[in-house]
């Protein structure tokens, strides 16, 4: 038998990108010094098809059914089901793919486990469903799940495992005929076919094909369970996204709000977005996203704005607070939380030149719930201008009114992309004043207003001094 041979590839041992030759500085995660040579074995007798016991003429789909012309081709219908979380569904693009292979990844404590336990109870009322815990023990995780979470699962249909070697999983899931697999997670496990430990590049490739392979020879929905490294980005090797259908990430807002996002979805678009509170009681699905970011209180303060941002496919009313004082210092203070300094720099200067505005302030800018803006986003402009204005000027803005605009460098009011959703959507919430661009206004608008709801088409940054005056 010929020798197996040895493929040299060089990983970066932070983010686990492969390159074809080492260089000083990862170019997918920017860490310098972080690339190592890897060997990976083509192994000829322990095979990852041994694993899954099936022909070796088969790909990461199962196995291959020859070349057909494209009317000879079947098509199945993808079947989704819910998860029981209508975020999650959200997500998702409208529910799970039954047969699919779905990635979660979150910073520890992001709620992964938390989330899964619930998807595991729903399923386990319709269908065979084992939740491998290789992290845990068996007692902490139905500890979690019993007393914590006070879930009901179907215990003819539910099963537990905590071992950690791949081969004992597929065993498994034939014996007990299972149809919905939580793998927790892909970087505690380990295959006998390869050398190396769990976690590293070979054991965590290895072992994502053999669970691919798996569930698509016997029609198991799998959700796997990603670890991130210190720069919350996936850890291990970047060809694990290839073998997945499915990638969803959660961020970690503040104390509470979890934010989910797909950056990769065969069955759906990546534009939904999924909002999450975290309870005593686990993940709870927010129906109303919007309040999450508005302050909630009864009395009306200086320095406080709204104003509608765009996140993926979902439009949401934010709070933006501003507060101005007298420096104290030698030099004035700038601090922004979730919102860009470059952003906030170019707002005062146009306020000082354009506005006849001193702001010569100690500023500090923050966004209500924790939200983050990119350096990108410009929508937010109008409302970071009002806030401030408000706060110099000591007087609170109009009551139910939003700002949605972008403030250029010549103090003229830009428009802003899907300006008329983020326009309706803030006459749902019943705001009565709404401010934005001249350029921007569509009589289309007009058809969402109601009662004394009112649009203000405004021109330049001085019309918006005068119409908060």
């Amino acid at each position: 038998m010929a020798k197996a041979k040895t493929k040299i590839a060089y990983v970066c041992s932070e983010c686990g990108a492969d390159f074809t030759k080492w260089q000083g500085q990862c170019s997918e995660c920017k860490a310098w010094n972080t690339i190592t040579e890897f060997r990976e074995p083509t192994s000829t007798t322990k095979s990852v098809n041994a694993a899954v016991k099936r022909n070796t003429s088969g790909g990461y789909a199962g196995p291959s059914i020859g070349v057909q012309r494209i009317n000879q081709v079947q098509v199945e219908n993808a079947t989704r089901v819910s998860t029981g979380l209508s975020e999650l569904d959200r997500v998702l693009g409208g529910g799970i793919t039954l047969g699919s292979v779905v990635l979660i990844s979150g910073d520890p404590g992001s709620g992964k486990t938390t989330l899964l336990t619930k998807v595991a109870e729903v399923m386990s009322q319709n269908m065979n469903t084992l939740y491998v815990t290789a992290e845990e023990s068996l007692s902490q995780w139905a500890k979690r799940g019993l007393e914590r979470l006070k879930l009901n699962f179907n215990e003819a249909n539910f099963m537990l495992s905590d071992t950690d070697s791949i081969e004992d999983i597929v065993d498994q899931c034939i014996e007990n005929n299972i149809k919905f697999l939580i793998a927790d997670s892909i970087q505690a496990f380990e295959s006998n076919a390869v050398d190396g430990s769990a976690g590293g590049v070979t054991q965590v490739k290895t072992c994502a094909k053999i669970l691919n392979r798996l569930c698509k020879q016997h029609g198991i929905t799998l959700i796997l369970v990603g670890q991130v490294n210190k720069n919350s980005q996936m850890a291990g090797p970047q060809t694990l996204k290839h073998i997945i259908d499915t990638a969803i990430h959660i961020e970690v807002n503040d104390a509470s709000v979890r934010i989910l996002r797909a950056d990769k979805n065969r069955f759906g678009d990546t534009e939904q977005v999924g909002i999450f509170q975290m309870t005593e009681f686990g993940m709870r699905s927010v129906d109303n996203p919007s309040r999450l970011f508005l302050s909630g209180s009864e009395e009306h303060f200086e320095g406080s704005a709204i104003t509608v941002i765009k996140d993926g496919a979902r439009n949401l009313l934010i709070e933006i607070q501003a507060l101005a004082t007298e420096v104290e210092g030698e030099k004035s203070i700038r601090n922004c939380i979730g919102v860009s300094y470059s952003r906030l720099s170019l707002i005062t200067a146009v306020l000082k030149k354009h506005g006849g505005i001193p702001t010569y302030y100690d500023i500090n800018i923050s966004l209500v719930g924790g939200l983050k803006m990119a350096d990108s986003e410009t929508s937010t402009d109008m409302a970071v201008t009002a806030a401030l204005l408000s706060s110099i000027n000591s007087r609170p803005l109009p009551e139910n009114a939003v700002f949605i605009g972008e403030v250029a460098l010549t103090g003229e009011l830009r428009q802003v992309p899907q300006i008329v959703p983020r326009v309706r959507e803030a006459l749902s919430h019943g705001k009565e004043q709404i401010f934005i661009p001249e350029v921007a206004y569509h009589k289309s608008m007009q058809q969402f207003v109601k009662g004394n709801q009112t649009i203000h088409p405004l021109k330049n940054i001085k019309a918006l001094i005068e119409a908060l005056n």
